[in-house]
């Protein structure tokens, strides 16, 4: 049997049971046996780390005990897979830096429309924008075979280093009122290597409709059976 921990809480904005929710029968389907956590104070449970092969966290913002950042660290290293979506996964935990470095990415901004265009509800943050697959996202198992999509909502401003693959990404453009003075690219689904495990980011994912778009949803679930434990030992 292959065991997956769904980790989930925080901003109850992501609608954090909800959306992982909607995953549940997925990793059932796959042979997944599933514990569901309220809290990532799990992750300090050295008996469960040890027998899990995925972690699919969505935890917005939060924060997390040492011991708990330690065992989440240590059980990636070990070969735990470890993957989730939007801030549940790049927004997770800002005041750990341990943690941020073990993900590679994290969300800076999300930018707005024009300020005469806005209502003052969260779609005032919502913009169109496309995905873009690299050339190797073209490839990689993941992202194989799909094409670049198009989205209005959320589009996530990333910072994050070198270690990371970058499957997709996102171009912010220039605005009249914005401060910026030249598009940025951001990666959008990215895969990091953290000594045997396997980590997957998809920064889509802000609500449910989001999570239910084909695509996102497609790599989502392609990358929780590529970061898993089973997977990245065969």
């Amino acid at each position: 049997m292959t065991n997956a921990l769904v980790v989930r809480g925080g901003w109850e904005g992501h609608r954090p049971v909800e959306a992982t929710e909607l995953f549940l029968p997925f990793l059932a389907d796959n042979g997944f046996e599933v514990r569901i956590a309220d809290s990532a104070a799990i992750y300090a449970d050295g008996p469960v780390m040890a027998e899990t092969d995925l972690i699919v966290q969505c935890v917005t913002m939060s924060s997390i005990e040492p011991e708990a950042l330690a065992g989440l660290r240590s059980a990636v290293a070990a070969g735990t897979g470890f993957t989730g979506w939007h801030g549940g996964i790049a927004d997770s935990f800002r005041a750990s830096s341990d943690y941020l470095q073990l993900v590679g990415g994290q969300f800076a901004t999300h930018p707005g429309k024009d300020p005469a265009a806005r209502t003052g509800d969260e779609t005032d943050n919502f913009l169109a924008h496309t995905v873009e697959f690299t050339a190797l996202g073209r490839e990689h198992p993941i992202t194989s075979g799909l094409d670049d999509f198009a989205l209005t909502t959320e589009q996530y401003w990333v910072l994050h280093d070198h270690l990371i693959d970058v499957l997709a990404t996102t171009t912010h453009p220039v605005q009249p009122w914005h401060p910026w003075h030249r598009p940025i690219t951001s990666p959008a689904i990215w895969t990091r290597q953290w000594g045997e495990g396997r980590i997957v980011v998809t920064t889509p994912g802000h609500s449910l409709d989001i999570l239910e778009d084909r695509t996102v949803r497609t790599v989502i679930e392609r990358g929780m059976l590529w970061a898993s434990r089973t997977a990245s030992a065969s």
